[in-house]
């Protein structure tokens, strides 16, 4: 198979300036998702869930790409990356946008989000603001709630300075007098247990309104005197360290992955320091003694005007508060599941496009409980990467296997920070019958797939789910998606021979339909740019439109401006990282970048390629990344129904190009502009895609 030529621009591509660093564009998407909880056209209580999201995804950020970059520089891994810069000027160049998200962060909860939540009577009483009946009922809580689970450490010769978990929250004390020991006291640390919460909803009776709270860290500092008696507290000061948390395990030289990834979980709470949060209220020799502690230079400490983990307030996104929050709607059903009896008679009869969350995930985890109680059903096959506790499809396949069926379970135990829940989710399978297995020793098993083998009138007939989001009930509510039900002969042997490598580790050779990483998406993927190209090149139409999370790998992007000069128009809806640089001249004036950022995090990847009219639509589970094409085991499957590939291309690509309310546009600078509807109606692609088909079920 031919892959694209790439001439000039494999040369261009060298230029600093036509590559955008993934690490400065991941902080700026994390901006754009801070942006939504300014935007006082979003309901109260989800610019608090968008606060939460950036604080959340900043932590992430420092504790796997962060905390690889300080490895490199540890390494003395120095050489010029993208733009030309090295890790550790790319780490400086961090530090500075990082400090000004962190302070724009704490200026949109304390000037924008606390003024607004008083004013729909939901508070955060300060300890200076509390009652008299208030501060007994605090009191009796800390006394009988709290302070019976604290262990407050003084710092000397026999009490070392204690192993800090990561993203603990903990307080570092100052002391002045004696000790019960006669000692000069100095430093105290207290560690607030992780089991308690850091918001505590005062008692209507004497509140001033129905949602008071205060915050776990100011009982403590209300109270710490007391857990030094006979010595005088002269200060107390939240602070939080975030922690190296990438797992590390040798592909090479592991036995066991399983237990290989339990030996590393405990690690993780531990792994080197990479930031230091601290209250600003903190003096300066003691933020230092604190640098000290955790090895960490001045560049590394963000000081904060409020509580250290403002992810904590996820807790008052959960009230009750319908008028503070988006319309609730019911995820519909396509008409042919409405009356559905038998999943497989639908299936028989077309293909079933499902599009999440605007229509229900519930067909899913039917399409697994049928398959478990019909007795036409030989075996069911699955990938899971990241399923939610009390996952109704794990209990669909442990019911499965208990009534005698083949049930073959591909966990994917490295799914970053799922883990744990991963090695609890095999053991329930293992333990029930099925068959389980790892995926692969350094390749992430990412594919999304569901086989189900039936016999019918004496043969074997294989029916298939293929979606590009994960069989998890929770974020099937949050995140958008599109699911496949097929019963198309080609791809479901395509499906039993991906499970067949994934279990044998066999080669399988050359699937009729599906594209496969490691072995044949990326190579394919170059070769439909390249006939776009071919097609521009003869005076054609030529037009590329690709919706996915991130654009990093470096062969792809060289193909864009390939095609970009070649005058293929391209249209690309990215999410998250972006590495191109749309409108440079002579090299990517015909490339549109544009992000979304709504309601639902924006999941789906769809390719479509106009080729010549014959137009081709791709659903996958891969983004255009060198991990998703190289070290991934991922899955593309074609649209090949023309209504349902009318309406993934509808649904999926026109409605999210004609956004003018959530939509930022890529500039060439790697910066981003936010589109407002002006020049025309205002259009939102979420709200079209819930009023559509809402209408549709």
């Amino acid at each position: 198979m031919s892959v694209v030529e790439l001439k000039p621009p494999s040369e261009s591509f060298k230029q600093p300036e036509l590559y955008i660093n993934r690490e400065l564009s991941l902080l700026e998407f994390n901006r754009r998702v801070l942006e939504q909880a300014k935007d006082p056209a979003t309901p109260l209580l989800e610019r608090l869930r968008f606060l939460c999201i950036s604080t959340t995804n900043l932590d992430e950020f420092f504790e796997i790409r962060v905390a690889r970059l300080k490895e490199e520089v540890a390494s003395g891994s120095v050489q010029a990356g993208p733009e030309n810069m090295t890790p550790h000027e790319i780490l400086k160049r961090i530090s500075e946008i990082a400090h000004r998200l962190v302070e724009d962060q704490y200026r949109v909860l304390n000037e924008m989000l606390i003024p607004e939540l008083e004013r729909n009577q939901i508070r955060f009483v300060r300890r200076t603001e509390w009652t008299s009946e208030q501060e007994a009922w605090v009191r009796h809580y800390f006394e009988h709630e709290l302070l019976p689970v604290l262990s407050p450490l003084g710092l000397d010769p026999s009490h070392p300075f204690p192993r800090i978990l990561n993203k603990s929250l903990n307080f570092i004390i100052t002391l002045k007098g004696r000790d019960a020991f006669g000692r000069r006291s100095g430093v105290a640390i207290v560690q607030a247990p992780r089991a308690l919460p850091r918001l505590i909803q005062l008692p209507r009776e004497i509140s001033a309104g129905p949602h008071d709270y205060v915050f776990l860290s100011s009982i403590i500092h209300n109270y710490v005197n007391s857990l030094f008696p006979g010595m005088e507290v002269t200060g107390s000061y939240q602070f939080r360290v975030t922690r190296n948390s990438e797992l590390f395990v040798d592909d090479e030289e592991v036995d066991d992955l399983l237990r290989a990834v339990e030996g590393e979980l405990a690690s993780r709470r531990y792994g080197d320091t990479v930031r230091l949060e601290v209250a600003d209220n903190c003096p300066s020799e003691t933020t230092t003694y604190l640098m000290n502690r955790f090895e960490l230079d001045q560049e590394d400490i963000y000081m904060v005007n409020g509580p250290v983990n403002l992810n904590r307030l996820l807790a008052i996104c959960d009230l009750d508060r319908p008028d503070l929050k988006y319309p609730a709607f019911v995820p519909s059903l396509p008409p042919r599941l409405v009356h559905s009896k038998n999943i497989f008679d639908t299936i028989r009869s077309g293909d079933v496009l499902l599009h999440h969350p605007f229509q229900s995930f519930a067909p899913v985890v039917d399409f697994v409980r049928q398959a478990a109680a019909d007795p036409k059903v030989l075996a069911i096959k699955q990938t899971l990467y990241r399923t939610g506790p009390n996952s109704a499809i794990v209990d669909a396949l442990v019911s499965a296997a208990r009534a005698g069926k083949e049930v073959t379970v591909v966990v994917e135990l490295r799914a970053r920070f799922d883990e744990e829940a991963n090695i609890s989710l095999a053991s329930k399978l293992q333990e029930a019958g099925a068959h389980v297995v790892y995926g692969v020793v350094g390749y992430k098993t990412h594919a999304k797939m569901i086989l189900v083998i039936r016999r019918e009138n004496g043969r074997l007939k294989h029916y298939v789910h293929l979606g590009t989001g994960n069989y998890h009930d929770r974020t099937s509510r949050l995140y958008t998606d599109l699911g496949l039900f097929t019963c198309d002969e080609d791809i479901g042997e395509d499906a039993h021979k991906v499970f067949l490598l994934l279990t044998s580790l066999g080669r399988v050779g050359r699937l009729k339909k599906l594209l496969q990483s490691p072995f044949s998406l990326h190579q394919e993927l170059l070769a439909k740019i390249e006939r776009e190209i071919r097609h521009a090149r003869a005076g054609r139409p030529a037009h590329i439109i690709a919706k996915i999370n991130a654009l990093v790998e470096s062969q792809t992007i060289q193909a864009l401006y390939s095609a970009s000069q070649a005058g293929v128009k391209i249209d690309l809806i990215v999410r998250g990282i972006c590495c191109l640089r749309p409108g440079v001249p002579g090299i990517s004036d015909n490339i549109r970048v544009r992000s979304i950022i709504g309601r639902f995090l924006e999941h789906p990847r769809v390719y479509w390629f106009l080729n010549d009219g014959k137009e081709e639509v791709w659903l996958a589970s891969a983004d255009w990344m060198d991990r998703n094409f190289f070290r991934r085991v991922e899955v593309a499957f074609p649209i090949e129904d023309k209504a349902l590939r009318a309406r993934a291309i509808e649904e999926s690509l026109g409605f999210y190009l004609a956004d003018n309310t959530q939509a930022w546009v890529l500039d060439g600078d790697g910066s981003y502009t936010r589109l407002n509807p002006d020049d025309g109606p205002a259009q939102s692609a979420q709200s079209a895609l819930l009023k559509k088909l809402a209408e549709h079920s």
